[in-house]
């Protein structure tokens, strides 16, 4: 592999890497939303749910580029 060849693969998992972060924080921004407009309701818990599981699965999804990012 070419050292462009290289840094375009790298670039490319940055940007994906970034893409992940800015998902997560949109995710994490709506169950605080939720949170604050739906207090002590059970609706909350059954519509957060699905989002908190998805922010675990992108956080999975970046881990593996951060280990090849070295952004540990």
């Amino acid at each position: 592999m070419s050292e462009i060849d290289s840094i375009k693969s790298e670039n490319q998992k940055l940007r994906q890497y970034i893409s992940l972060i800015n998902a997560e924080l949109e995710l994490s921004q709506r169950v605080y939303e939720i949170k604050e407009n739906f207090a002590n309701s059970p609706d909350s818990k059954r519509i957060i749910k699905p989002i908190l599981d998805r922010i675990t699965k992108i956080q999975s999804e970046k881990l593996p580029l951060q280990n090849e990012l070295n952004l540990n």
